[in-house]
């Protein structure tokens, strides 16, 4: 389950230029696609967005540039990186005349990180990213399954997050595949517990449960942390809040944490810890 934050938004434009364009970067056309791969974080999800949708649709080689701006911080967990990506691809879209379906689009812009970039990573950013709001996804089978819920049923929630402790949730992701892979009991137990507690949240949201709601909050944390180490200082955060009175979970796995029962309390006491606090009602 995921909501997307409107307070924190990619912006992504398609502009007529001479060449091909990302940000300051200037290239001859898609032969030159590789430069961007290896000039900056987000020159590289540009070409990456650029040359999927480019194996799929009927794109010009250049003529054109794009220009980005995002508010989410970057690598605390809060999907910064395919936000823009998935930017990207409207922006395309809408600029060539490319129809995407949300779950289409969603798997192109999966596709553009794994695939382009070489990133480990899983669908689910990208399919509330393309939905929008409050989803419930099941990605157990081949064919995901996506469930649009109304955010309104959502208590009053939190998000927190230390810049100075942002870690590339890549690392995290592609060490959790790799035991998954080779078959390892811990990990596939809390897989499947985690799975459950995401059901369990989403029937107490639509019963008006909150507490229970928190509680699967909780749950998803404790599950996460018995699959291994975590960083210290992103657990101290989710022990801060709890100790506050608040539910907490990771927001993703770069440092960003989500709860319930945001208070004043609650935002004076992480923002004294260095966190950055958004309280959404």
């Amino acid at each position: 389950m995921a909501l997307a934050l409107p307070s924190l938004e990619a912006r992504v434009a398609v502009e007529p230029a001479e060449g091909l364009r990302f940000g300051a970067l200037e290239l001859s056309g898609f032969d030159e696609l590789d430069r961007a791969f290896a000039h900056g974080r987000e020159p590289a999800l540009m070409a990456a967005a650029v040359r999927r949708l480019a194996r799929i649709a009927d794109l010009p080689s250049s003529g054109f540039a794009l220009t980005y701006s995002s508010s989410v911080p970057g690598e605390v967990g809060l999907a910064g990186s395919s936000a823009l990506v998935v930017a990207a691809l409207r922006a395309l879209c809408a600029a060539f005349d490319v129809r995407l379906s949300a779950d289409e689009l969603a798997l192109t812009a999966l596709e553009a990180e794994t695939e382009e970039l070489g990133i480990a990573a899983g669908p689910q950013d990208r399919v509330v990213q393309s939905h929008g709001g409050l989803v419930m996804m099941d990605f157990a089978n081949s064919t995901w399954k996506v469930e649009e819920l109304d955010p309104a049923l959502l208590p009053p929630l939190f998000v927190a997050w230390r810049h100075e402790h942002a870690t590339h949730s890549g690392d995290y992701h592609a060490e959790l595949r790799r035991r998954h892979a080779g078959g390892d009991p811990a990990v596939h137990g809390c897989m499947k517990r985690l799975a459950q507690l995401a059901t369990d949240a989403r029937d107490a949201l639509v019963a008006g449960d909150h507490a229970a709601f928190a509680r699967c909050l909780d749950g998803s944390f404790d599950e996460r942390a018995a699959m291994g180490p975590l960083v210290p200082e992103h657990v101290e955060m989710i022990e801060l809040a709890r100790s506050l009175g608040a539910s907490a979970n990771y927001a993703g796995s770069g440092g960003a944490i989500v709860g319930t029962a945001p208070s004043e309390t609650l935002r004076v006491g992480l923002e004294r810890a260095g966190c950055s606090v958004l309280v959404l009602e």
